[in-house]
C-alpha cells in the first residue's frame, strides 16, 4: 500500500499511474522568473497609499518564507513516506517549483524593497511580525508531528502524516497563500502591480497542482485504508481548518487595520471561510462556515488566465500542450 515502509523502486508496471500523469501536467506548465517582467511595479509602488504600502509590505513578507516552509516539509516529511516512485517524481517537480516560487519572492523583494536592511527584516518576519510567527508557527506544529518518524509503522504513524498532508494542502497551500494571492488579485482589480500578478498567476496554477495531487494521495490512502479516516481525524481536520481561518483572518486585520479602499478585514475573513468550506468539501467533510464568496474579483479569477497573446507570455497555454480553459475553478 501507498504509505508501508520501504522504497518501492518500480516504475513498471505502475502501481499509480495517476500520479505519474499529476506529474507530466506539472512539466507542461514549465516557467521562469526571468519571464515575469517586476520593474513595471516600481511606480505604481510610488503611487499607494500608507495602508496599501503596509499591506504589500506584509505581503512580501509572508511570500519571503511561506514556500521555504513547504519545501521543508516536502522534502523532510512527505517524500520519505510515500512508497510509490510515480508519487515522488511528482514530489520532486513539485520541489523544484517551490525553488522557482521562493526565487520569484526573492526577486520581488529586491525589486520592490532596494535597501538591504528592510530585505532583511522581511526574511526575519517569522520571528518578528507577530500575525506572521502565528502562521509560521501554526506550520511547524504541523511539521514537528511526523518530522521524528522514519516509517509509518502503525496506524497512529500513518493518521498523521496525512494531518501533516491535509494541512499543507488544505490549510497552508490552499487557505494561507489563496489568502494571499486575494491581495494580489485585489490590487490587480485596481489596475496597480500587474507584474505581481503576472508572476503569480503561474504560482497560482502551481500551486492549485500541489493541491490536487495532496488530495490524491488523500483519496488513494483513504480507498486502501478506509480505516484511518474515520471520525476522529474528521474533527481533527475540522479543527485544523478553524484554526488556520483565524490565523489567517489575524494576519488580514494586521494587512488591512489601515484601512484599505475597497478590502475589508470582514471581507477577507467570509472568503477564507469561503475558502475552507471547498477544501472541507473536497475531502468529502461538510462545510464550517456556509459564508459566500464576497471578492467578485476572485469570481473573475482563473487559473488559465486569458491575456492579450502578443503582449506577452501567456500563462494560460502550457509548454507544447493544447487544451481548453476552464472557469469553475473553486476559489
Amino acid at each position: 500500500m501507498l504509505l508501508d515502509p520501504g522504497m518501492n523502486l518500480t516504475l513498471r508496471p505502475m502501481r499509480y499511474p495517476h500520479f505519474y500523469d499529476r506529474y507530466r501536467d506539472a512539466i507542461k506548465n514549465t516557467w521562469t522568473v526571468e519571464e515575469v517582467d517586476l520593474h513595471s511595479d516600481l511606480a505604481d509602488l510610488r503611487r499607494l497609499t500608507d495602508a496599501e504600502r503596509h499591506l504589500v509590505s506584509r505581503l512580501v513578507a509572508f511570500f519571503a518564507t511561506g514556500d521555504t516552509i513547504v519545501a521543508n516539509n516536502l522534502v523532510l516529511n512527505l517524500y520519505q513516506h510515500v512508497n510509490s516512485p510515480e508519487g515522488r517524481l511528482y514530489l520532486s517537480r513539485q520541489l523544484f517549483e517551490e525553488a522557482v516560487h521562493v526565487q520569484f519572492y526573492l526577486t520581488l523583494l529586491d525589486t520592490y524593497v532596494p535597501d538591504e536592511a528592510e530585505r532583511h527584516e522581511a526574511f526575519a518576519a517569522v520571528d518578528t511580525i507577530a500575525s506572521i510567527k502565528h502562521k509560521a508557527d501554526f506550520c511547524f506544529r504541523w511539521i514537528d508531528t511526523v518530522f521524528e518518524l522514519d516509517a509509518l509503522e502503525t496506524r497512529e504513524h500513518r493518521r498523521a502524516f496525512l494531518l501533516n498532508l491535509i494541512c499543507f494542502a488544505a490549510v497552508i497551500e490552499g487557505l494561507f497563500f489563496y489568502g494571499a494571492f486575494a491581495y494580489v488579485y485585489f490590487l490587480r482589480s485596481r489596475g496597480l502591480l500587474n507584474g505581481l500578478a503576472s508572476g503569480t498567476n503561474w504560482v497560482f496554477r502551481d500551486e492549485s497542482m500541489h493541491m490536487a495531487f495532496a488530495f490524491d494521495v488523500v483519496d488513494t490512502v483513504r480507498e486502501e485504508e478506509p480505516e484511518l479516516f474515520d471520525d476522529e481525524m474528521a474533527g481533527q481536520v475540522r479543527q485544523m481548518l478553524v484554526e488556520g481561518v483565524e490565523a489567517e483572518a489575524q494576519f488580514a486585520d494586521d494587512l488591512l487595520g489601515g484601512g484599505v479602499a475597497g478590502l475589508s478585514p470582514t471581507d477577507m475573513r467570509s472568503y477564507l471561510e469561503h475558502v475552507a468550506d471547498r477544501r472541507m468539501q473536497r475531502l468529502g467533510l461538510e462545510p464550517i462556515y456556509g459564508s459566500p464568496n464576497p471578492l467578485a474579483f476572485m469570481d473573475l479569477q482563473d487559473v488559465q488566465e486569458l491575456s492579450n497573446f502578443f503582449e506577452r507570455r501567456v500563462s494560460a497555454y502550457q509548454v507544447g500542450v493544447s487544451g481548453s480553459v476552464g472557469f469553475d475553478e473553486d476559489f
